[in-house]
């Protein structure tokens, strides 16, 4: 296990040499893969994409490559990107899926030598369901406007006595910031640009999903939730929240897609000696997005290099929290990383 110092040595000598490389497109249209040429190139907020008519399994399924990298995303901004943020989530995800997906089920493929830092994943391009599918058991304190917190104070100013969120309904006065919820709330939202939280009548009307199918998300997520939460206990932690995606794969299966339960999709809080929530300054002592949230001052504002160091720092930490595994980085070129392993991926698959 690293410790606090050595994560800080770590991030200030190699921070900056593992932020570089090209985007995967660029790599794509250089030619160093040349059987991803023509492949339709996607850009998202903290991860790339590439799928096209060529990527097909032997076995006829059709393949979507997800390249995680290092920006990272708050308020639906881009904020710039932070040091080792794409190994710390790869190493995540692989920890937390081998947790639930025999619940969850995965579009993810296994290839036999990717190693649990890659960050190129290579998954069954999905028939996407469009939803986020989020799940409450504390109101966090948050600044996105999708929250259950943002909602509940705009209606405590309005002098409401009920809050109606997602569904749910629920006394204004029996809720308090970072406070545990009444149970356990399904509160899902839209996946536009600029998300929306609503519920599961609204996405059936609008044609998103059945109800049963949304019955199924819901259902094995929230015993996934269990799942997780009972491990992370071993761990003197709790998991406050977290969003997950899914779709159909070819068999007309749902399973979940892009990543789970990770520093970026779920909030997790740490726990002291009493199994008390720890707090420092009056807030939860929290492994998550949250912490980067917090340092936004302006819309528009990018990190500075102090700053998404730091972030950098705490997402090692977290991550060594979460698994009780040292942080094993991989300090080769980001391209060669990319490249290596889009091979490996594609000698196996196609």
């Amino acid at each position: 296990m690293l410790d606090e110092q050595q994560i800080r040595d770590l991030v200030t000598e190699h921070g900056a040499t593992v932020n570089q490389g090209r985007p995967i497109k660029q790599i794509i249209e250089d030619g160093d893969i040349p059987r991803l040429s023509g492949a339709t190139v996607l850009e998202g907020k903290v991860s790339d994409s590439a799928f096209g008519e060529n990527l097909v399994t032997k076995a006829g399924q059709p393949i979507r490559l997800m390249f995680r990298n290092n920006r990272i995303s708050t308020h639906d901004v881009n904020r710039g990107a932070i040091p080792f943020k794409d190994q710390v989530l790869a190493f995540n995800h692989d920890h937390m899926l081998n947790l639930v997906k025999d619940v969850l089920g995965s579009s993810q493929f296994h290839v036999e030598g990717l190693l649990p830092s890659s960050t190129v994943i290579p998954a069954e391009n999905l028939n996407l369901i469009m939803l986020e599918n989020v799940l409450r058991l504390y109101m966090a304190e948050s600044s996105t406007s999708t929250s259950l917190y943002q909602h509940w104070l705009a209606a405590k100013e309005q002098g409401d006595e009920i809050l109606n969120y997602a569904g749910h309904a629920a006394r204004i006065s029996s809720l308090e910031p970072n406070g545990v919820l009444p149970y356990l709330m399904d509160t899902p939202s839209t996946k536009d640009k600029v998300d929306k939280t609503i519920d599961a009548q609204f996405l059936v009307d609008k044609g998103v999903c059945t109800w049963e199918q949304y019955a199924q998300i819901r259902n094995t997520s929230i015993m996934a939730f269990g799942m997780v939460s009972h491990y992370l206990s071993t761990k003197g932690m709790v998991l406050v929240d977290t969003k997950t995606e899914h779709g159909l794969n070819t068999c007309g299966e749902i399973v979940s897609a892009d990543e789970l339960y990770t520093m970026d999709s779920s909030r997790f809080w740490k726990l002291d000696d009493n199994g008390v929530i720890l707090t420092r300054d009056g807030k939860p002592v929290s492994f998550s997005k949250e912490f980067a949230r917090g340092m936004v001052k302006e819309k528009s504002q990018q990190f500075t290099d102090e700053q998404a160091n730091e972030i950098a720092v705490r997402y090692i930490q977290g991550l060594q929290h979460l698994t009780d595994v040292g942080f094993d980085p991989d300090l080769r070129p980001r391209d060669e990383r990319i490249v290596d392993s889009t091979n490996l991926i594609l000698d196996s698959l196609l």
